[in-house]
C-alpha cells in the first residue's frame, strides 16, 4: 500500500466512522429537537443526508481535477 492509497483509506475510514456515529445518534437528536419544532427536526434530517452526498460530490469533483 503506497502513501496515497493509505491516505485515501484513512480518509474513507474517518468519513464512514464519523457519519456512522452521527447516524446512530440522529434519532435521539431529532427527538430532542422535535420537542421544540418538528420542522427543525426535519431540517436536521435533510441536512444530514445532504451533507453525506455533498461530501461525496466534493470528493468526486476533486478526483476529476475540476
Amino acid at each position: 500500500m503506497d502513501r496515497s492509497t493509505r491516505n485515501a483509506a484513512i480518509a474513507a475510514a474517518i468519513f464512514v466512522i464519523g457519519f456512522g456515529i452521527l447516524a446512530f445518534y440522529l434519532p435521539t437528536i431529532m427527538l430532542a429537537v422535535g420537542e421544540y419544532s418538528t420542522v427543525a427536526a426535519g431540517v436536521i434530517a435533510v441536512a444530514f443526508v445532504a451533507a453525506f452526498f455533498l461530501i461525496l460530490w466534493l470528493r468526486a469533483r476533486s478526483q476529476r481535477g475540476d
